[in-house]
């Protein structure tokens, strides 16, 4: 074989270039495969992808007002706080002062019921010291009686001059123990 023909021969067989009825028929196939997607399947696809959108840019649109609806109840939340945390003030405040208050009454019924006991004590010791004197005069009183008694040499049993010679006896004393203490 001659060299033009193996050459001829050999471009016929190339496998990298189809034959040309092939390639019609490939390209009509073609044509009309992409057709019926274009008419069937690429409508359902826009479909879909359009839904998908929507249901992504409504999510957005629900999660923005779900986010200013959460922060407008945090500001709610923050402010009823706020405002617990004032009224809780408002109220230590109120019991600090009652407080104040009803320990300064108790201090004060204290301080009057003390003086009444000191008053009360004060009056005791007055009425003991009177009783005291008292006995204190009748017994010195008798003790002199019996003294002058035995000095004088007679019987000083008369009440009447009894009680006037014990009188005259203390008074005698109070005199000279008013004296002591005036020279001091």
């Amino acid at each position: 074989m001659s060299p033009l023909v193996q050459l001829a021969a050999e471009e016929a067989e190339n496998p990298l270039i189809p034959p040309i009825p092939e390639l019609v028929i490939g390209l009509i196939a073609f044509v009309i495969v992409f057709g019926i997607l274009a008419k069937k399947l690429l409508p359902n696809i826009n479909k879909v992808l359009e839904e998908r959108r929507e249901n992504i840019e409504g999510g957005i649109e629900k999660a923005e007002a779900l986010q200013q609806e959460a922060q407008s109840v945090l500001e709610q939340y923050k402010a009823q706080l706020a405002e617990a945390r004032h009224e809780a003030a408002r109220l230590r405040q109120e019991a600090q002062e009652q407080g104040a208050t009803l320990i300064a009454e108790m201090r004060a019924e204290g301080q009057r019921q003390r003086e009444e006991i000191v008053a009360a004590g004060h009056s005791q010791i007055e009425a003991d010291r009177k009783a005291a004197s008292s006995a204190l005069r009748q017994d010195v009183g008798k003790l002199a009686t019996d003294l002058a008694g035995k000095l004088v040499g007679e019987s000083l049993e008369d009440h009447a001059r009894q009680s006037r010679v014990i009188d005259r006896f203390l008074d005698e004393l109070d005199d000279k123990a008013t004296k002591a203490e005036a020279t001091r």
